[in-house]
């Protein structure tokens, strides 16, 4: 059923719609910082240093329910130091966080998920040498059999434990992994690491899920595939939270995207007015700010453009968001003089940490 711009209230009411949802999901102006209509997740005066250099710098910032956040921003713009701070893997030096009204400061990693509040990694962590049964059964919460003095006893665990298997076997099938459950996690390929870690999150029924790169690594064939299962996520009505780095997908299935530089938020929005916001374009493209990010034809005159560019990275190992293979469907065959030079803003840039020039050096470790 459509929304019609209000959620059912009554317990008895049909479950909303929420792909359907067209209510503004600021509640003022939109920029950094601006209040949301229903925010899940709300943090202020969040800051985290590394030696003397400022990883992570928000100061206010609020995560909208039943939606879908992008955050994005070049390398080292502090996105995965923010995901580790609001899920309790690291500590800031000052601010406060709250999920559902409930203060995060100090909350171990694993209490957080067991609040409904879960994430994924950019690198997965799965465990190779258990099965993918094994590690969808360990994704489940309140599991009697995890006690010492019950473990011995079968049949006080036994019954969770065929509820747990149920479960898992459910997600499997939809993640299309169920023909792999008997199978080492090891084994898998890196896609479907990436779905086996989705959807053993999804064991403990989670209210926002936070996914860090879920793309990153992913076999074209199984991208649309992943894509499916976020959009599905807030279907189901979860809250997603994704890092990315790919403008297009972002703009595909993102309501509200975020744009971090040097820890600050720089920018927040509509994907398509974030993507034309001249401060984003800046953060990842200094003086080349003529381009809408999510438009094809703007990234392809850009290609062409910082090809010819003495300064550009484009091409090297730094080239960031406009991508090698891009550059070379593009563009024309360079020059043997175009070549060498090529070869010297390589050596130049070799070692860069960043997507974009040294002038927005940002620390290695926000990242």
């Amino acid at each position: 059923m459509s929304m019609h711009g209000t959620e059912p209230t009554n317990p008895g009411s049909p479950e909303p719609d929420y792909m359907t949802d067209t209510r503004p999901i600021a509640a003022g102006e939109t920029g950094p910082g601006c209040k949301k209509r229903d925010p899940i997740v709300v943090a202020e005066n969040v800051t985290r240093s590394f030696g003397g250099i400022n990883a992570v710098d928000v100061d206010y910032l609020e995560i909208p329910r039943h939606k879908i956040t992008a955050l994005i921003g070049p390398n080292g713009a502090g996105k995965t130091t923010l995901f580790n701070l609001l899920t309790g893997f690291d500590t800031p030096n000052t601010g406060k966080w709250q999920f559902e009204g409930r203060s995060l400061a100090g909350v171990s990693p694993y209490k957080v998920a067991r609040m409904g509040m879960v994430r994924t990694f950019q690198l997965t962590k799965v465990m190779g040498k258990l099965t993918v049964m094994e590690n969808m059964r360990l994704g489940a919460a309140n599991q009697p059999g995890e006690s010492l003095a019950k473990a011995l006893f079968k049949g006080i665990w036994g019954g969770r434990e065929k509820q747990i298997t149920a479960e898992a076997d459910v997600l499997l099938e939809k993640f299309k992994l169920d023909t792999k459950k008997d199978d080492y996690a090891a084994s898998l390929s890196g896609g479907q690491r990436k779905l086996l870690e989705m959807a053993r999150s999804l064991m403990v029924r989670p209210k926002l899920v936070m996914l860090d790169e879920p793309m990153a690594g992913v076999n074209p064939a199984l991208t649309q595939s992943l894509l499916d299962h976020i959009k599905n996520l807030k279907a189901e009505g979860m809250t997603v939270l994704f890092v990315e780095h790919d403008m297009h997908m972002v703009r595909h299935i993102a309501d509200w995207v975020v744009v971090m530089a040097e820890g600050k938020v720089v920018a927040e929005g509509p994907p398509g007015e974030v993507m034309k916001n001249p401060a984003v374009i800046d953060a990842y493209l200094g003086a080349h700010h003529d381009v809408d990010l999510g438009d094809s034809e703007g990234i392809k005159e850009l290609a062409a453009e910082l090809v010819s560019d003495e300064e550009s990275i484009v091409g090297t190992e730094n080239a960031g968001i406009i991508a090698v293979d891009v550059v070379a469907v593009e563009t024309e065959e360079p020059q043997a003089s175009d070549r060498i030079r090529g070869d010297e803003t390589r050596g130049r840039h070799s070692g860069a940490e960043s997507d974009i020039s040294g002038r927005n050096g940002t620390d290695k470790d926000s990242q």
